[in-house]
């Protein structure tokens, strides 16, 4: 009689699993700039190695499928590979048994419908239609293209000053982005192949806070030209920043009484303290930006027109950023109670903080947004703040951090659930939020989309409702005047320039939709550049500060700081700063383990870093 056993892996096993986490690290980790084709023809062999073999499209086809890529990369591909690529990847699609082979024939079919002058160019070529190139992987997915491995090594050293002056050349706003950037420049740090990536703000933030006070650079001569800036947030401040150290004057025209756009009005200061924003802001203004604040610009009485600031000026730069609300779409949205978060988070900015003690608080929404609106309707003195959302928790798209210090707060998450209606009592004031359960359904867009279960719709008993489901740009106006816009988000080209209206240019979230502040701010860095262009001039934003050389002290794997909170239960009774920065000990351990990407492989052959723009 045989006897049941308990398995285990063997040596071998052991050790093919340690090769998927390699492998799953190397590809965390790889850059853009990659050969498509290459990549998919690695990923396909893996596929085929998973083959049972049992199905002939799977065990023949994904093998020829390979055979095919091969020849392309190595300089036999013909137009006729593309056609025998397309044929056999949609037989094995509708044939093969299991997922191993249609899915693998579906990322095929995808590399040619996506890729596909990436195939030409091979095949026509023998090359890439991009070339070969392999960027810094951070500073590469930097909006801004700030020049992080040099920071970081400028950090490690102690130069604190000289990596704040470093990331003044390509952003002006190292404060607000210490605090408040969702860096991106992490996703693919190199140094996922060892471990996991660096922490890259938290250093930024250490050079800040040791640096203090740093000068800005001096401007060129005067040009003599004039540019006008529509609002001032992240993106106009930063056009006007740049604009001023070329020698040319701006002047920043703002709606509201305060600069900062939505870094003011839409980031609470329990993340970004308002005296934090306002030493970036004045380090631009000492450059000698003007300010009109208080000013609109529109058709009505005590506004100004955008046809006598074409006069006046030499070029006019578009950042109203995206500062409307969006509707709920639901029955009752216009009760007594229901404010959007645009308008919450406005009068907490203003200074204008509602008592909300005593109050049941329901937040409409699953982005950043939502928990800023739910995190501070708690430290405003809420006494129930449930975030409801239609989707499931792993579906938002609000940071996990986020989300996990609000829950830390108290802060409800009552995911899959859809709003239905807003019942009002006599008065027309709230009572409760009507919602119907949902489970996740087909995948659309990369996430589930919500399906009604079918069981009764409950309702959430609450005295205010804060929709938190998205933002829309006021252009109306600026549609009025010719300039072209698509569901209200203005039609700029990749340059900025408004096409058919020489000497207007748009950027920041009016132009791409609400967006994060790094992507705001690179916009700005951009219009300054073109809108100098533009004026006939070839202005370069430089940095004299030397980087440091490299070590070879970053080879051995080691653990990432990552930052800490204070105690829930202190840091939700106030405004204060929440997040705790790294000690000097930390950032010299986390600033070692840069692989400085800058100097080593593709940065060394390419030249090394970019020392103006």
């Amino acid at each position: 009689m045989s006897r049941l056993v308990i398995p285990t892996n063997s040596e071998a096993q052991n050790v093919v699993e340690e090769l998927y986490k390699d492998l799953e690290r190397r590809i965390i980790a790889s850059p853009p700039g990659l050969c498509p084709i290459d990549v998919t023809a690695a990923f396909l062999r893996m596929c085929h190695a998973q083959t049972c073999g049992k199905c002939v499209p799977c065990r023949i086809g994904l093998g020829q499928l390979s055979n095919l890529l091969n020849d392309i990369l190595n300089g036999k591909g013909t137009m006729e590979h593309l056609t025998k690529l397309q044929e056999t990847a949609r037989v094995i699609e509708s044939t093969a048994d299991c997922a191993i082979g249609y899915t693998a024939a579906e990322m095929v079919l995808k590399g040619l419908d996506g890729f596909n002058e990436d195939f030409i160019s091979h095949i026509l070529h023998n090359r890439c239609s991009s070339g070969l190139e392999h960027p810094v992987p951070c500073v590469a997915l930097c909006p801004a293209g700030v020049d992080i491995p040099g920071y970081i090594a400028l950090t490690a050293e102690g130069r604190y000053a000289d990596a704040v002056r470093l990331i003044r050349k390509d952003n002006p706003f190292p404060n607000a982005c210490a605090l408040v950037c969702e860096h991106p420049c992490e996703s693919r740090c190199r140094r996922n192949m060892l471990d996991t990536s660096i922490n890259i703000r938290g250093i930024k933030r250490v050079a800040i806070d040791m640096a203090g006070y740093v000068t800005p650079p001096e401007c060129a001569p005067s040009t003599g030209k004039r540019i006008a800036i529509i609002g001032g947030g992240p993106s106009g401040l930063s056009a006007a920043y740049y604009l001023q150290l070329m020698g040319h004057q701006t002047t920043v025209i703002e709606k509201r009484k305060k600069l900062g756009g939505m870094l003011l009005y839409g980031i609470p200061s329990y993340r970004l303290p308002r005296e934090r924003l306002e030493g970036d802001i004045n380090v631009i203004l000492e450059t000698g930006v003007e300010v009109q604040t208080n000013t609109a610009v529109g058709n009505e009485e005590g506004q100004i027109t955008l046809e006598e600031l074409r006069n006046q000026y030499d070029a006019i730069y578009i950042s109203i950023g995206a500062h409307r609300d969006k509707k709920i779409g639901i029955d009752g949205e216009d009760s007594i109670g229901v404010v959007s978060a645009v308008e919450f988070l406005r009068a907490i900015g203003d200074g204008n903080s509602p008592d909300l003690s005593g109050k049941r608080i329901c937040v409409i929404g699953g982005g950043n947004v939502a928990m800023d609106v739910a995190r501070s309707s708690v430290r405003l003195g809420a006494e129930r703040t449930a975030v409801v959302y239609r989707r499931r928790k792993d579906d938002m798209t609000a940071l996990p951090d986020e989300i996990e210090s609000a829950m830390a707060e108290g802060v409800e998450i009552m995911e899959l659930y859809a709003p239905e209606h807003i019942e009002a009592d006599s008065r027309g004031a709230v009572k409760a939020l009507w919602v119907s359960q949902q489970m996740p359904g087909a995948i659309s867009g990369g996430r589930p989309a919500p399906t009604p279960i079918g069981t009764p719709s409950i309702p959430i008993e609450c005295d205010i409702i804060i929709a938190a489901v998205g933002q829309s740009i006021e252009s109306k106006y600026f549609v009025e005047q010719g300039i072209d816009a698509k569901r209200g988000v203005i039609q700029a080209t990749g340059w900025t320039s408004i096409q058919n209206m020489p000497g207007i240019f748009a950027g920041g979230d009016c132009a791409t939709g609400p967006a994060t502040v790094i992507r705001a701010i690179a916009a700005g860095k951009v219009a300054a550049a073109n809108i100098d262009q533009y004026l006939g001039f070839n202005h370069q934003i430089t940095c004299d500060v030397e980087i440091p050389d490299p070590d070879l002290s970053d080879r051995v794997p080691c653990g990432r700081v990552n930052l800490k909170e204070r105690d829930a239960i202190e840091r939700k009774g106030d405004f204060t700063i929440t997040q705790c920065g790294m000690s000097l000990k930390e950032a010299q351990q986390e600033s070692k383990r840069c692989l400085r990407c800058d100097h080593f492989g593709y940065g060394n052959f390419k030249g090394g870093r970019i020392k103006s723009w």
